[in-house]
């Protein structure tokens, strides 16, 4: 009798490979968490490390009701902070007064970089 013959090695197959990959997602789940906590020894993160090898579902069961809270903290908390320095970022780069266009532009003529007619199609262009 093969393998796939039987409704039952089926289901009980498929059980098996999405509860190894259910495992599979919550091991990189806190692996990614333990690394993005800064406030946890090296030591304790080794040790969290190293007990899924031996009681694996058990010790993500213990992990997430220990420092899931903390978890959720640091999956929110990374996003905004990236989202804040790149609206920061934006802000400056993007902020250029006219005023302070004008200025840049008279400073380079008054250097001898521009020429006049490059200067008033420089101001044109900024007051339209």
């Amino acid at each position: 009798m093969s393998f796939w013959e039987n409704f039952w090695d089926i289901f009980w197959w498929f059980l098996t490979a999405c509860v190894f990959f259910a495992y599979l997602f919550g091991v990189f789940a806190i692996v990614g968490g333990l690394f993005r906590d800064h406030g946890l020894s090296g030591w304790w993160k080794a040790v969290w490390l190293l007990f899924p090898c031996f009681l694996p579902f058990v010790t993500l069961l213990v992990y997430l009701a220990a420092r899931g809270d903390g978890m959720a903290e640091r999956s929110v908390e990374r996003p905004r902070r990236d989202q804040e320095a790149a609206d920061s970022y934006i802000r400056k780069v993007a902020t250029a007064s006219p005023a302070g266009e004008i200025f840049k532009a008279r400073t380079l003529l008054d250097a001898g970089t521009i020429s006049p007619d490059e200067f008033a199609r420089i101001k044109s262009r900024i007051l339209v």
